[in-house]
């Protein structure tokens, strides 16, 4: 099997290649180089080493990954009449994906591939920047950088900034979490006669004129605290320092159990500013419903039972799972398809679990009308339901008669129960008409609120107390608030 010998130049001059690399590049032929655009080339041709190029398939193609499918399948096609030399900027296996690429075609057994060494440009970045990476170092791809990748507290390198449009999009990115003044230092030709290393506020970085093939962009490690609170390991490290030795007595104090209350306030505080179109309002309030599932997690962590991990990680993959839709090769053209799917895929992960009622699982902490909703629905799945909704209204008018005839019969639990069984088919009512019976009481809750704080405004300018008012007066008040549109 022939082989591809894959030379590293350097990071710098022809003056600084290794001994080693330079005698077998004298040796190599046919040589190959990915770019010519490069300090030691000029060397290269001074010392006569011959070597052709594929700075070409740049100027034909606008990916990179076109780019270098098209250097493989090149290099791959001469390796099949014997040997072959390559050579790349700085070290083979540091930001290389041509040679990435290459291994993949020794793995299909195309050919051999063998590192012959060079130098990265780690050693003469780290100098021209002077940091150590002992402290914590990241290496990113400022070609196919993603936000999430990058981690703030560490030394990161942004490598392959070749153009402004490159450093736009990593600027862009780096904004959304730094401050548009954050100081980034633009580094280029590090190592050689013609390194340059310029501070610039990150709004800056990409209008620059000196970016190339050897330009990359440093940005230091992130001090300020407060730059890192929105960051998810911020706030997990904050609520485990709440519970832990020297934290709060009230954190420290709670168990599952007693917060409870707060989850259930939290959410109903949420659905508040949802209902009021609230940004602000929704940001603070999601806050305060993920502070509870933080602090639920931390507890099961305290105990050494699960961890906000645990929780993260069956999450997605029970997303992933339940959308094969999306992640899968299954069809699902409507929102109705999907919730088939979903309901079906709930039953076969039950598989021997099945509970002795299909109706086990809906909570019982639910809000009544909620739990009445989601009883019946459930029971609807099955067939138990009406067709129609003439039989419901009868169930309703039946069941207020029967109330209506309890009212004069003194027997206070009965009384109860028939008033239940009043509600109970207004929800069924509701559903067919596919009406959230909670949203709507909610609306005439809001509803009466306003228009009782009408009335209460008015007989604030009459400047007589409200109790001097007779019940036909104050309702005048009320029938202005319909008609105001309250």
């Amino acid at each position: 099997m022939n082989t591809i010998y894959i030379f590293g130049l350097g990071a710098g001059d022809f003056e600084q290649l290794p001994v080693g690399v330079y005698r077998k590049l004298k040796r190599a032929h046919p040589l190959f180089l990915r770019t010519k655009e490069h300090p030691a080339v000029k060397g290269l041709e001074e010392e006569g080493i011959a070597f052709t190029s594929f700075d070409d398939a740049y100027e034909k193609h606008e990916q990179f990954a076109d780019v270098y499918a098209e250097i493989v399948a090149i290099l791959v096609e001469q390796v099949k009449r014997g040997d072959v030399f390559y050579a790349v900027p700085g070290h083979p296996l540091v930001a290389e994906r041509t040679v990435q690429l290459l291994f993949e075609e020794e793995r299909r057994g195309v050919c051999r591939v063998v590192i012959e060494g060079g130098q990265s440009f780690f050693d003469a970045l780290f100098a021209a920047v002077r940091i150590d990476p002992i402290e914590g170092f990241q290496l990113l791809d400022a070609t196919a950088f993603q936000g999430e990748e990058w981690s703030p507290s560490l030394h990161t390198v942004f490598c392959q900034v070749y153009d402004s449009f490159i450093a736009s999009n990593v600027k862009l990115s780096l904004m959304e979490q730094l401050p548009d003044d954050y100081p980034v230092y633009i580094v280029t030709a590090a190592g050689t006669k013609a390194e340059q290393v310029k501070q610039v506020p990150l709004y800056e970085l990409d209008r620059q004129t000196v970016l190339d093939n050897l330009t990359s962009v440093y940005v230091p490690p992130v001090k300020d605290e407060p730059l890192l609170y929105h960051r998810f390991e911020t706030l997990r490290r904050v609520i485990a320092t709440l519970r832990g030795p020297n934290g709060c007595p009230w954190d420290r104090k709670q168990t599952h159990a007693s917060l409870k209350r707060y989850l259930l306030e939290e959410t109903y505080e949420l659905l508040e500013a949802i209902d009021e179109n609230d940004d602000d309002h929704m940001v603070e309030e999601l806050g305060d419903v993920l502070l509870q599932v933080m602090l639920h997690a931390q507890i099961g962590a305290d105990r050494g039972l699960f961890s906000i991990d645990d929780v993260i990680r069956t999450l997605t993959a029970k997303m992933i799972r339940r959308h094969p839709h999306v992640f899968g090769d299954v069809t699902a053209e409507t929102a109705e398809q999907v919730v088939v799917n979903w309901e079906k895929m709930k039953e076969e992960e039950k598989g021997d679990r099945q509970p002795e009622s299909i109706l086990a699982d809906i909570p019982k902490s639910l809000p009544g009308t909620m739990r009445a909703y989601e009883l019946q629905k459930k029971a609807a799945k099955v067939g138990f339901d009406w067709d129609d909704v003439t039989p419901i209204w009868q169930k309703v008018e039946e069941e207020m008669a029967e109330f209506r005839a309890e009212t004069s019969g003194g027997r206070r639990a009965e009384l109860v129960g028939e008033f239940g069984d009043v509600l109970f088919a207004l929800i069924n009512l509701a559903r067919y008409y596919d009406i959230q019976p909670e949203e709507a009481l909610q609306m005439a809750n809001d509803k009466f609120a306003r228009r009782f704080a009408y009335i209460e405004e008015q007989v604030r300018k009459s400047g007589r107390p409200i109790t001097s008012f007779s019940l036909a007066e104050l309702d005048r008040f009320w029938e202005e608030a319909k008609e105001n549109g309250r």
